[in-house]
């Protein structure tokens, strides 16, 4: 599985490329919703921390890890809730007058970025659990040299950070702030 911080800046980047090529207006698009894209992205390995408590009463991270909260179940209920939103015009968030159907929209991303990320890079996803033990990924990983397997998402993460670094300076002109 790719670690937090492939999950995070690769939802980050997505989001920011939305942001930046598509919508192509900050103001109705503020960098907030990309930041809550990132944590999105995030969100499913959630029940890493649920196995930290379920150890304890004999249960494996197979049993936990990749079962509810890495089905289609969740970036659904996030399309529905951006859709049961749609009309609250007037109703915003923050300063930055965020829109909630936006915001249901952005974790939905998250939440999608991490399945798929999930399923190609390493290991394979139940998208219909529990009504379905069908499961589907790439694994592309396992196409490595084992010698390589194990250092091959400690690299992607660092990879991508330092990508991250560059994208902040490029595109955002960070050293401006520090």
């Amino acid at each position: 599985m790719p670690h937090a911080i492939f999950h995070i800046l690769i939802a980050i980047f997505i989001a920011d490329f939305i942001r930046l090529y598509i919508v192509k207006d900050k103001k109705k698009f503020p960098f907030h919703y990309v930041f809550i894209a990132g944590i999105a992205g995030a969100l499913p390995d959630i029940d890493v921390i649920v196995f930290w408590v379920l150890y304890f009463f004999g249960f494996s991270l197979e049993e936990v890890h990749r079962t509810f909260t890495h089905t289609l179940l969740f970036p659904l209920i996030a399309v529905i809730c951006s859709g049961a939103t749609w009309n609250l015009k007037d109703k915003t968030v923050g300063k930055r007058h965020m829109k909630w159907h936006i915001i249901f929209l952005m974790i939905a991303l998250g939440l999608i970025v991490h399945l798929v990320l999930d399923a190609t890079i390493a290991g394979k996803i139940a998208p219909f659990y529990p009504f379905s033990h069908f499961s589907m990924g790439l694994n592309l990983e396992n196409y490595l040299p084992f010698a390589l397997q194990g250092l091959f998402e400690p690299s992607l993460d660092a990879g991508i950070f330092i990508l991250w670094l560059f994208w902040l300076e490029y595109k955002h002109k960070i050293s401006d702030f520090v």
